[in-house]
């Protein structure tokens, strides 16, 4: 079983990529901000959601316009001396950045959940398969990690996830981050030996409620 999202290039860029940005505390700990403009790329794209890409045209979209873009999602989700280490620190950034821009035309509104790297690596599995079945994408968040020599590009650093892949020994996820797919086996991603570990966010959508959408 093989599932993926349809998920955007930019060029040859599987998504955008954090080594574009020309602030260099943005490049150097913007992950979690890139996460979050993929996302929103993502969501105005596939799911009717255009104001969450305030910047025009989502099919125009270029590496120019998405370093702009990720200036305009820098105060919401900013880089911090730690990163942004906490699930409900993206949380409330976008929930932020949302409720500023997302208008009613939209519909939908946008929603999100943690679920904490404490969970087992069962409940990951259903959590993963139940959100890509409904063609959302997940931002992962990874701390530390024990084996630092296969995951040194995911240590400490916010991504996202767009599909996976089932195999006899587990599912291996599909990941875009830096411009790049990947492909990591979960049952070892997920099972860091480390108090610090990170976890997902779970988006839906919540057909009703408007809040303060514009």
């Amino acid at each position: 079983m093989k599932k993926e999202v349809r998920y955007f290039t930019i060029g040859n860029s599987y998504g955008g990529n954090q080594d574009w940005f020309t602030n260099i505390v943005m490049r150097i700990g913007g992950c979690a901000a890139a996460t979050a403009c993929d996302s929103c790329i993502y969501f105005a794209k596939e799911k009717g959601l255009s104001s969450l890409y305030p910047l025009g045209e989502v099919d125009r979209l270029d590496r120019e316009a998405y370093k702009t873009f990720s200036q305009k999602m820098k105060p919401y989700i900013r880089p911090r001396m730690s990163g942004v280490k906490r699930l409900s620190w993206y949380i409330d950034g976008m929930e932020k950045y949302i409720e500023d821009h997302q208008r009613k035309t939209d519909g939908r509104r946008l929603a999100l959940e943690g679920f904490s790297g404490d969970r087992s690596y069962e409940e990951a599995v259903q959590m993963v398969k139940s959100q890509l079945e409904q063609e959302l994408p997940i931002p992962y968040l990874m701390l530390q990690h024990k084996d630092k020599a296969l995951f040194r590009d995911f240590i400490w650093h916010w991504f996202l996830i767009t599909g996976y892949e089932e195999s006899p020994e587990g599912i291996y996820l599909l990941a875009a981050t830096y411009g790049k797919k990947h492909r990591l086996p979960f049952w070892k991603l997920w099972n860091t030996g480390s108090e610090e570990k990170g976890g997902m966010i779970r988006y839906s959508f919540r057909e009703k409620e408007v809040g303060s959408l514009r």
